[in-house]
């Protein structure tokens, strides 16, 4: 059993391969569905922004993993997989739990400590969630990702200078006609990435602000909050004979605005002194790349975004040494619980024995006691407990300070001998579904045949791994490298 995250960002693979890997809201569900109905993952969560698209795993072996994660990549990009491989990375164990947590915190973003990166893997947390995709080892993980996210944010300054892309987009408008306050702008969507967009802009002072989406009311929604107009699909070619400025980001699959479209836009627009400027921000594309051939007209994608957030992230450079320090201590702690679930199979065996023995003494009383009260039972039952909860407090957190310590393996033997506990019964309490204190089944790699043998070994690649993360950790962004 083996963690594993496969994927591919803006720093290896450029839009064009990232936008055929890209899994969309209305496929996220299906893709989970399929890698639940294989025996190699155990269980999985989907990560799919304009940035970056990765498949987090618990997977039955780290090669059997790479191997499945990869192909299904390439088929959803429409490439052999020795041609994605130049784009993907694999991380396992340590490795991939420190990418989780460094991802929530924004420190692995094209915009250093950007914020809505969390909000996303939250998302893409739940979505998995909800169709059973996750179990003990991945709910753990994400809930402490996702804490210290909040964490990150609420504790330092890394994500408060704005330096989103849709930031990127309006820094980059403000470069090529200096001021914006004689501008006309439209906006395309009415997403979250268009939501920033149309507020950026607005605090830039644009003269004039559209608002155009296919679902009206969304578009009017979003125009109202900033006093600007909303317009109808329709009205798109409209608009953009009416506009200087257009920042696009409507999450289509396919291009929504054509060479065609935009030329015949230019050939009625009463402003032809002034360029037309497109950015698009979405992934995939859309707008058509042969659109760049038009005269007068300037059109920049998100790749072309990162000299404009090259700028800004020097401002939080020094916050995210010290998210780093919070990212290292979550990974430690992480590995610190895995290391102790290696003991819980014989915790509970062992607890199960001093129960049983409790009952014994209890049933025997009774019987040698005949006349005892209610009351003198409850009386009895409550000691006698109590000094078999005594009898293993010590033992208990010794076997947990051990598996930290060391990985355990050797402790458990032991302390299983010295207990009387056997294998079987060791075997039995690692295959029993594990329950959460609120209740919820805990999902399938719990129930995994040699449970306690399986997260022995996780535990120990984890820490293994952390240990040497520790001592390469990079000390700045990897953009300012």
């Amino acid at each position: 059993m083996e963690l594993i995250v496969v994927g591919l960002n803006y720093q290896t693979a450029p839009v064009e391969i990232r936008e055929r890997v890209s899994v969309s809201d209305l496929e996220i569900e299906d893709v989970l569905s399929g890698l639940r109905s294989t025996h190699t993952v155990l269980e999985s969560v989907v990560v799919s922004t304009c940035n970056r698209t990765e498949i987090y795993a618990v997977v039955t072996s780290d090669h059997a993993g790479k191997d499945y994660l990869t192909t299904l990549l390439a088929k959803r990009a429409g490439l052999e997989r020795e041609e994605l491989a130049k784009h993907i990375y694999v991380h396992t164990a340590g490795v991939a739990v420190e990418h989780l947590m460094k991802v929530t915190c924004g420190l692995d973003s094209m915009v250093l400590g950007e914020t809505q990166i969390l909000g996303q893997v939250r998302n893409a947390y739940l979505v998995a969630q909800s169709v059973d995709s996750t179990g003990m080892l991945l709910n753990q993980l994400f809930r402490r990702a996702i804490q210290l996210g909040k964490q990150a944010q609420s504790e330092t300054e890394i994500g408060q200078r704005a330096v989103s892309v849709s930031y990127a987009a309006v820094q980059l408008a403000k470069k090529i006609y200096g001021d914006l306050r004689d501008t006309k702008a439209l906006v395309l969507g009415a997403g979250s990435m268009s939501k920033l967009s149309v507020q950026y802009l607005v605090a830039a002072g644009v003269r004039e602000l559209v608002v155009v989406n296919r679902t009206l009311e969304r578009a009017e929604e979003l125009a109202q909050s900033v006093g600007a107009t909303a317009m109808p699909w329709s009205s798109l070619g409209h608009a953009l004979a009416n506009t200087d400025l257009v920042i696009s980001s409507t999450g289509s699959p396919v291009p929504i605005l054509s060479a065609e479209v935009v030329h015949e836009a230019m050939r009625t627009r009463r402003r032809k002194s002034v360029p037309l400027t497109l950015i698009d921000i979405a992934v995939p594309r859309d707008l058509d790349p042969a659109i760049v051939g038009l005269k007068n007209v300037y059109l920049y994608d998100i790749d072309d975004l990162e000299g404009v957030i090259q700028a800004n992230l020097q401002e939080r450079q020094r916050q995210a040494e010290v998210v780093f320090e919070m990212v290292a201590n979550a990974c430690q702690d992480y590995a610190n619980w895995m290391a102790e679930q290696a003991v819980v199979p014989l915790i509970a065996a062992v607890r199960e024995k001093g129960i049983r023995i409790q009952a014994d003494v209890m049933a025997s009383l009774e019987r040698k006691l005949p006349n005892l009260s209610d009351h003198d039972k409850k009386v009895l039952q409550k000691h006698t407990m109590s000094i078999v909860n005594q009898i293993l407090r010590d033992p208990v957190q010794n076997m947990k300070e051990l598996a930290i310590a060391s990985g355990g393996s050797e402790h458990v033997r032991i302390f299983a001998e010295l207990f009387g506990v056997s294998a079987s019964e060791l075997e039995k309490q690692g295959q029993s579904v594990m329950l959460r204190s609120d209740g919820e089944n805990l999902g399938p790699s719990s129930a995994a045949p040699g449970f306690a043998e399986l997260v022995r070994q996780w535990s120990e690649s984890l820490l293994r791994d952390l240990q040497i993360s520790d001592s390469q950790a990079p000390a700045v962004h990897p953009v300012l490298r």
